[in-house]
């Protein structure tokens, strides 16, 4: 048995590899132990140890012995025999006192879109459309700036709604957040997720003089976006954005411009929308399934994203993901950003409890001050958190951090995948349950194959820079 370090070397060609049948993926991810998954086939196998996310090159005989020791309850056995046991690094005890280093800031809980799948019921949050007074941001800014501690990071995202209908609180408050920053030695990052029905070019000469991490939300090319994110009177809006972003585009160099794309039974056809928002150049494109909408319903009246859209969806995504490979292999870039992140989790060993830093270190201000698990829960008593005035409430997010820790979820204490998925996004379970895990599985599954081709074939790409991400 051979520990593969952060690179591993290897097999054959994408095409040869690329699992076209999503359902056979699903198949081979399904949870067996709770302490390994194998990964491999055609004589190259490798097992991954779910305990510290490693990955190891082994044999088949071993192969053999493990899969055994699986089905007949004596894996302990084998793997302290294989030096692989020894305490847990990740135990049951929850975070505690988390240091804040990053607000989300929902300057606008008003929108100019009538998106029907949004989770913050365009914009409002079920509540009266409102915008952030300058004092309550300049607070937050306080907040979070001053309590990093000399050297830090921080990061500062502006959102809604959609954030630009209060555009001068937006730039007043980074502004502030940048000379406080300076007088403490702090590195502020800055980020903003828009519509882009708003941008002007001005926008353009701000984002790119702090470096902002702009994300715009984009469901593919025009039919597709206009059926799924129109104004409220029902046209289209995505000429409007394009042609506003544009010049964001062709000016990016400090700011990194990139495309979000929300995937709902409507806009299925990911390659095709990759390659388009590739080729207009965007500096990332991502993918996130619909998996909690605002009533349960998208525009078109069709539901969330159920198994058989995701069985879809997951074809698609390796569709992507052999595009992608076939474009390393030839020095080329291709920001498909789901695979890339993936890939550089699995080379740093990414071993987490929890899928984010929401109700940790990473928390959501809403218009009137109050603080929430993360932007998703703004006016959601499910993720309430104090506010700006009284600051972090320390019992609530105590109790937050021990019942979301992945060893309290199921099924997830006896997923394979638990410490790289930590258990999905807390807005999505607690609203409608764990309806993504075999997609997730199999997505991992896939991601993790790549790697062990990548890193043998291209070992070098994994030295480059990490992809850039606006989420806090």
């Amino acid at each position: 048995m051979t520990a593969r370090p952060r690179f591993a070397p290897a097999i054959a060609s994408a095409a040869d590899h690329c699992h076209s049948d999503a359902a056979a993926l699903v198949a081979a991810s399904a949870p067996r132990s709770d302490a390994l998954h194998l990964v491999g086939r055609d004589g190259d196998d490798h097992l991954f140890l779910v305990d510290g996310s490693r990955l190891f090159r082994i044999d088949s005989d071993l192969r053999i012995r493990l899969e055994q020791a699986t089905a007949n309850g004596r894996l302990a056995g084998l793997l302290a025999e294989l030096g692989l046991d020894g305490p847990p690094l990740i135990d049951d005890q929850p975070v505690a006192d988390p240091p804040l280093h990053a607000l989300s800031l929902a300057v606008s809980q008003a929108c100019n879109l009538g998106c029907g799948y949004c989770y913050a019921g365009q914009g409002s949050f079920g509540k009266a459309p409102r915008r952030m007074p300058l004092d309550t941001a300049l607070a937050a800014v306080e907040r979070l700036v001053n309590g990093a501690p000399e050297g830090g990071r921080v990061t500062l995202a502006f959102m809604g709604g959609e954030p630009l209908v209060n555009r001068p609180v937006i730039q007043a408050a980074t502004r502030h957040a940048f000379a406080l920053a300076a007088q403490r030695d702090v590195r502020v990052n800055g980020s903003i997720t828009t519509n882009g029905t708003l941008v002007i070019p001005e926008d353009g000469d701000f984002f790119e003089e702090f470096g902002f991490a702009v994300t715009v939300s984009l469901d593919g090319p025009a039919d597709r976006h206009d059926r799924l994110r129109p104004f409220k009177d029902g046209r289209g809006s995505f000429d409007r954005i394009m042609a506003n972003v544009a010049p964001l585009l062709k000016r990016q160099r400090r700011m990194q411009v990139s495309a979000r794309v929300t995937v709902t039974p409507d806009n299925l056809d990911l390659p095709d929308t990759l390659d388009r928002f590739i080729a207009d150049g965007f500096h990332s494109v991502g993918f996130s399934p619909l998996l909690r909408a605002s009533a349960g319903r998208n525009v078109a009246g069709r539901n969330e994203m159920d198994g058989d859209a995701l069985l879809v969806m997951l074809d698609q995504m390796i569709a992507c993901g052999a595009a992608f490979e076939a474009a390393v292999m030839a020095g080329r870039r291709y920001p498909f950003a789901n695979l890339v992140n993936a890939l550089r989790e699995i080379h740093r060993g990414t071993h987490r409890p929890y899928p984010c830093g929401a109700g940790a270190g990473y928390l959501g201000v809403s218009a009137d001050g109050d603080l929430s698990a993360c932007h998703r829960f703004v006016e959601d008593e499910a993720g309430a958190m104090g506010d700006l005035t009284t600051g972090v409430d320390a019992a609530r997010q105590a109790e937050w951090l021990r019942d979301r820790h992945v060893h309290r979820q199921e099924p997830c204490r006896s997923c394979w995948a638990r410490y790289l998925c930590g258990g999905g996004c807390h807005h999505e379970v607690l609203g409608g349950g764990r309806t993504s895990c075999d997609y997730v599985r199999g997505w991992l599954h896939y991601c993790l194959e790549t790697y062990l081709r990548l890193s043998d074939a291209r070992p070098d790409w994994f030295a480059g820079p990490p992809a850039a991400t606006a989420a806090p």
